[in-house]
């Protein structure tokens, strides 16, 4: 996963990156808020850290800028503790506010709370993301209209990833009904469903005899 952090101050961004790179994720950096809304434009990122206080364009209004670009979730950072700071920025969407001077290591705890929780609520690979939450699916950032049975199916083979599923288990687990002899059902909304994800109907490999089975592969 990448963090990208977003502060002016060197000896700040060199703390969080450390303790980043410890705990196992890649760290991309910018000093001010111009350099952050092209990195999100270029980047594959998963978490922004974002200082307030910053020359030429301030954390408010990056934030707002980066929201337009991409849903990303943002951890906040300031100096000040006014709570019409902390309100005022969870109202533009982001998901936590530290206070500095703060704790690297809860630092970390807090970015590994937020990255669970969202990772719980979107599927990400490559540029293929499933929003659980909203059921909207995005390729290559396009949203690719599905029918309600194809997300059903689409979900139920992510959460169910890298495991041979059976087609007695897809119509009692997505159609809600015993199985009858007659695999077509599934067979055709799986077709469809490929048909939707295009470059990446690949992930639903066939298990002969059996049934289906989604893996993703780098």
């Amino acid at each position: 996963m990448t963090i990208l952090i977003v502060d002016d101050e060197e000896l700040i961004r060199n703390v969080i990156k450390e303790y980043c790179l410890n705990s196992g994720y890649q760290v991309l950096e910018a000093s001010d808020g111009y350099e952050a809304v092209q990195l999100v434009k270029n980047k594959n990122i998963d978490l922004i850290i974002l200082d307030i206080m910053m020359p030429k364009k301030d954390g408010y209004t990056t934030l707002k800028e980066l929201k337009d670009i991409k849903n990303i979730p943002v951890l906040m950072l300031s100096a000040r503790g006014d709570e019409y700071d902390k309100l005022l920025g969870f109202e533009l969407g982001i998901d936590d506010y530290v206070t500095k001077p703060f704790s690297p290591k809860e630092l970390i705890a807090r970015i590994k709370v937020i990255l669970k929780r969202n990772n719980d609520e979107i599927f990400t690979y490559r540029d293929m993301i499933l929003n659980f939450k909203s059921h909207v699916l995005t390729i290559e950032e396009k949203e690719i209209k599905l029918t309600p049975k194809e997300y059903e199916l689409l979900s139920f083979f992510i959460q169910n990833k890298d495991i041979a599923l059976s087609r007695e288990q897809l119509l009692s687990k997505v159609w809600g009904y015993d199985f009858f002899g007659d695999d077509r059902t599934v067979d055709t909304h799986i077709k469809m469903l490929r048909n939707s994800l295009g470059k990446y109907r690949h992930c639903i490999v066939t298990v002969r005899g059996m049934g289906y089975r989604f893996e993703t592969k780098e």
